[in-house]
């Protein structure tokens, strides 16, 4: 191994640690606190958190052993299950921070009417449907026979190591992702940005009555005059650092792996198979051999 593969060992080492201990955490307050079971956006945390569980330990460290043996951990049926877990993990766990994303939209807009418009039984819902859509391209990419190892990201994941269905399979992904990832994004973006036009427009009304208030304090000190005002612009900025730290999370996450795609579906839809497609999947792959002669 040279240095920088030592190093992303490593890093993936610091990965799985922090995942590990960060989702248990969380699922230890949930088990411990009844007012966070009570609240619907626990249904939502408590869903994400047993993705990154079951995704921590199903994948990151098969992802381990591709990196340092730098071959496919197990046989051909044995990373076709792990990769079916990883699209399953993965779209379940990006539709989740959707959902959350929803949740707190119907809470700072409609305060008034949110325990009538997001209830238990509409939470269960809304996790219904994140895991048949996880499911369904799950399990339409296994019967297909596109899950297996990629050299690229030294896992289990979404390929296809057939020439003669590159097209197909390059139309699965785009929609795959479109309906995943960038239904996602656009619902975290569009509600959050909601989100933050509400609490702006609270924040504007406070600092007004603030002002007001010091105006009519005369004999206020001017210290504790200049602290109203820091604390006013404080005010204005948590919220925006608050959307923008998870929608960065999001991106952080998940941006990587669908970006490095875009490449490989160019290489797909190629009229003669390059060498990115030999060199990254499987040696396992005569199909793809036979027409690179």
């Amino acid at each position: 191994m040279d240095t920088a593969e030592v190093i992303l060992s490593v890093l993936v080492v610091v990965i799985i640690t922090v995942s590990l201990l960060s989702n248990v955490l969380v699922l230890i307050c949930f088990l411990y606190n009844p007012e966070i079971r009570k609240q619907v956006p626990g249904l939502f945390n408590l869903n994400l958190t047993f993705c990154n569980l079951l995704l921590t330990v199903s994948n990151m460290p098969l992802t381990l052993v591709g990196l340092v043996s730098k071959a496919q951990p197990g046989g051909d049926g044995f990373c076709q299950i792990v990769g079916f877990l990883e699209t399953f993990l993965s779209t379940n766990s990006m539709l989740s921070m959707a959902a959350l994303s929803i949740d707190r939209w119907i809470a700072v807009v409609f305060p008034l009417r949110y325990h009538s418009k997001m209830r238990h039984r509409d939470a269960a819902f809304v996790l219904g449907y994140t895991w048949a859509h996880s499911m369904s391209f799950s399990t339409v990419a296994t019967c297909l026979s596109w899950m297996g190892y990629h050299r690229l990201y030294a896992s289990c994941t979404l390929s296809n190591h057939r020439a003669s269905s590159r097209t197909q399979f390059v139309i699965f992904t785009v929609f795959f992702h479109s309906f995943t990832f960038l239904l996602s994004f656009i619902v975290l973006c569009v509600t959050y940005l909601k989100v933050l036009k509400v609490a702006r427009f609270h924040c504007k009304r406070i600092d007004v009555i603030t002002m007001q208030t010091l105006v009519l304090l005369v004999d206020i000190h001017p210290s504790v005059r200049q602290r109203c005002l820091e604390e006013q612009k404080r005010r204005r900025q948590r919220a925006t650092r608050k959307i923008s730290t998870f929608i960065g999370t999001f991106m952080l996450c998940f941006a990587p792996y669908v970006i490095t795609r875009l490449p490989l579906l160019s290489c797909q839809l190629s009229p003669l198979p390059p060498l990115c497609l030999v060199s990254a999947y499987s040696p396992h792959q005569p199909e793809l051999e036979d027409e690179t002669g």
